[in-house]
């Protein structure tokens, strides 16, 4: 029999280490136990999943993991895909033929509390959405049922968002880390701000209407027991496709008038803020790459998502021979361009000055198959749990920022968010 979550899907038995499997996930790596029941199939709406199969996938096994489970949340994501017959170990090997029989890819999903705790730095402010995993990789497999219809829509409610942080608080924390540019402790640090909403009814499709707002590259939703996360970011954090690697960095915004486009391509702050990014990237990518072929394409082009203007560059790279799908994400998460430089010491900060965990923000979510890994990086991102509908949001600081500024980009990057979860 199915177990159906608050949110009217399909929910699925946790993996857990007490299983017989390796280490952190479950031996059971077929259909039984996960889709025995031969009912209709619920969509499939990962942000980057194949757009031909989302109407013919089931869900086959799911891995769970938190950073109080232990161990590698990147090894683990490499070892349950080859045990359920999705190797990842070398990505420069060219994709297999796809078929519509047997395993499709998997959705992977790395919080950005993961993606530190990859990089060594600490992770140790409260977490708002504690239910969220940390780590959700799930493998699907087609199937050739009827998927669901859509059911009658609930009545929607969605209150008043409360901040994790006041514009005092977060433009305090602007001024630390200038002063910690002035120390010479980083270059750039980014800043999140957290807020929470309570809610009334079913948030799947509000949060299902984040992925059709403009320039959502990475539109989609993925749900668990007791939570679900809606993306609609326009930032890859790390696409590969037959060995080759590229990231594609967002710094800079600007409102997207024409004076406003006028204004990010001339802004010397802007300008090198970005570029200071691009060579994190640059640098990220170098350690999993072929030796001298890194290389930047369309430096700070400028690309629209919604009511603003952004600055979007393009690093590409051949991977290094036997690249694994564990090495990439140690390599790239968590993104240069929500942490700063050095990154180390950007994440010591952030965790010293963010009052809240950054949750589903930040982090990784995309699509992954043996010869393609496809992520993206969860900015204008919204998550749900059981009461509180959740938003980030913030941005690059440097030496030149202006700490009211800053507050109202963060500001200008979450409304359009907010107004698709009311419904606006």
């Amino acid at each position: 029999m199915r177990k159906v979550g608050p949110y009217g899907v399909e929910t699925l038995p946790k993996v857990c280490a007490a299983d017989s499997g390796p280490a952190g996930y479950a031996a059971d790596s077929g259909p039984a136990g996960y889709a025995a029941d031969s009912g209709p199939a619920a969509l499939v709406d990962v942000p980057a999943a194949p757009a031909a199969c989302r109407g013919a996938l089931t869900e086959r096994a799911r891995l769970q993991w938190r950073l109080g489970d232990g161990g590698d949340p990147a090894a683990l994501a490499e070892e349950f895909l080859a045990a359920h017959g999705l190797p990842l170990h070398d990505l420069t090997r060219p994709a297999p033929t796809h078929h519509d029989t047997g395993a499709c890819g998997a959705a992977l999903y790395l919080s950005a509390a993961a993606g530190a705790l990859l990089a060594g730095a600490p992770t140790t402010a409260p977490e708002p959405a504690p239910v969220l995993p940390d780590l959700t990789v799930v493998v699907y497999d087609h199937r050739r049922t009827p998927v669901t219809p859509p059911r009658p829509p609930s009545a929607w409610w969605l209150g008043a968002w409360t901040e994790s942080w006041t514009p005092r608080q977060h433009a305090d924390a602007v001024t630390c880390v200038r002063a910690a540019i002035g120390r010479g402790d980083v270059y750039q640090t980014n800043l999140v701000g957290h807020a929470a909403a309570p809610y009334t009814g079913d948030p799947l499709p509000a949060l299902s209407r984040l992925g059709a707002l403009p320039g959502a590259r990475y539109g989609g939703v993925l749900t668990g027991d007791g939570w679900a996360i809606g993306c609609a970011s326009p930032e890859t954090l790390v696409e590969v496709s037959d060995g080759h690697l590229i990231t594609r960095p967002i710094k800079g915004t600007r409102p997207a008038t024409a004076a406003g486009r006028t204004e990010l391509l001339a802004s010397a702050k802007e300008r090198a803020e970005h570029i200071m990014i691009v060579d994190l990237e640059r640098n990220d990518l170098a350690r999993i790459a072929r030796t001298g072929t890194v290389r930047v394409d369309d430096l700070f082009a400028v690309r629209r998502w919604c009511d603003l203007w952004q600055a979007e560059s393009t690093v590409r790279a051949a991977a290094a021979d036997g690249l694994g799908l564990a090495d990439l994400l140690r390599a790239t998460c968590p993104g240069g361009s929500v942490t700063g430089a050095p990154k180390h010491a950007a994440l010591a900060q952030i965790n010293a000055l963010e009052p809240v965990g950054r949750g589903a923000s930040m982090g990784a979510l995309g699509w992954v198959a043996p010869g393609r890994v496809d992520l993206g990086l969860t900015i204008r991102t919204a998550a749900a749990d059981t009461e509180l509908l959740h938003t980030w949001a913030g941005g690059g600081i440097t030496w030149d920022s202006d700490a009211d500024a800053e507050v109202a980009e963060a500001a200008a990057k979450t409304a359009p968010i907010r107004a698709t979860l009311a419904g606006r």
